[in-house]
């Protein structure tokens, strides 16, 4: 079974994505390259809380 927060996350994750994609098409090319540098910081933040998180609570 996959946990709810795990895919609470991937959603928002993938939802930032999108906007990114839809930013870029209309030509706002500032707010996007804005975005790129807090996503490189919170991506593997996110990515290795989770990691974290689901290794803490299924290994025991």
């Amino acid at each position: 079974m996959l946990d709810p927060t795990i895919l609470t996350i991937g959603g928002i994750v993938l939802g930032i994505a999108l906007i990114e994609r839809i930013l870029e098409r209309w030509g706002v090319i500032d707010l996007v390259d804005q975005f790129a540098k807090v996503m490189r910081f919170i991506l593997p933040v996110t990515f290795y809380s989770a990691s974290i998180y689901f290794f803490a609570t299924f290994m025991f």
